[in-house]
């Protein structure tokens, strides 16, 4: 049996599962530490970015500034907190690692998203009166949502995957059954730990795909296909280029000549 058959083996075992060190209570702390990087790191770097995509100032300094998270390793940030009073704060070290690896592309595809508005299209709605906040809501959101929604994908994916490295530094999640694998020369369950995770991810992004299909608020095809025939069927009543149309005055005159005088009569209309 290969390396893959004994790792099917361990998945399926039960004692595998259960108690302190079983999948079902690592899952739970992986999942608890992902979302909550997660959900704060969406605090964060939504509402920043879609502010500042609305009024087109100072998204390259908070672009710049995030990128920060990307360019330390999250290894890194949790060696240091592991020497830092946080050490005996329990998942908080984790969590904060996650936080700076998640806002960078939360932040950049939000306010690229919200500048990436056709102008044209921005300025059609002001001239139909919207107020800010109906422009915001109304048009550029709406428009800017594939973006952002495209940034919350890998930035979720990246976080449950890295969540994994904690382990290393004695946090929970299901790296822990990497490391416990590696400590007992045990492959089998190392190639288990590492199918988990990988699941996990691509669970997180089909359930995120499919959340995006039920609440994006673009147009259906059928009601654009709508839209257009009620237009193609309205009566286009138009006026052709010229002169407009108005009361025309008529002049006439009548001019009569004789040696010792003249007449003229001028008539309007």
């Amino acid at each position: 049996m290969g390396v893959m058959g004994e790792a099917w083996t361990w998945l399926t075992t039960g004692a595998n599962w259960s108690g302190d060190s079983g999948v079902w209570n690592r899952l739970g702390e992986h999942v608890y530490v992902s979302g909550v990087a997660l959900a704060l790191a969406c605090a964060i770097a939504l509402p920043v970015a879609l502010y500042l995509g609305h009024i087109g100032k100072g998204g390259a300094l908070a672009i710049n500034i995030s990128n920060v998270g990307r360019a330390i390793p999250v290894f890194a940030v949790l060696a240091l907190f592991m020497v830092s009073p946080l050490r005996n704060a329990g998942s908080v070290p984790t969590v904060i690692a996650l936080v700076l690896f998640a806002v960078p592309p939360l932040l950049t595809n939000a306010y690229v998203g919200m500048r990436g508005v056709d102008s044209a299209v921005v300025e059609a709605a002001r001239g139909m009166g919207m107020s800010g906040r109906q422009l915001f809501v109304r048009v550029e959101l709406p428009l800017a949502y594939p973006l952002i929604m495209t940034g919350l994908r890998s930035a979720s994916v990246q976080v449950v995957a890295t969540a994994t490295i904690a382990a290393m530094v004695g946090q929970g999640g299901l790296g822990r059954i990497i490391t416990a694998g590696f400590n007992t020369y045990n492959t089998p369950q190392v190639v288990a730990g590492a199918l988990l995770v990988a699941l996990l991810a691509l669970l997180v992004e089909g359930v995120l795909v499919a959340l995006d299909r039920v609440i994006d608020p673009a147009p259906s095809p059928a009601s654009v296909a709508a839209v257009a025939s009620d237009a193609s069927a309205a009566p286009d009543v138009s006026l052709a280029a010229g002169a407009p149309v108005a009361s025309g005055t008529s002049d006439t005159s009548v001019a009569s000549g004789s040696s010792g005088g003249g007449t003229s009569s001028r008539t309007t209309v």
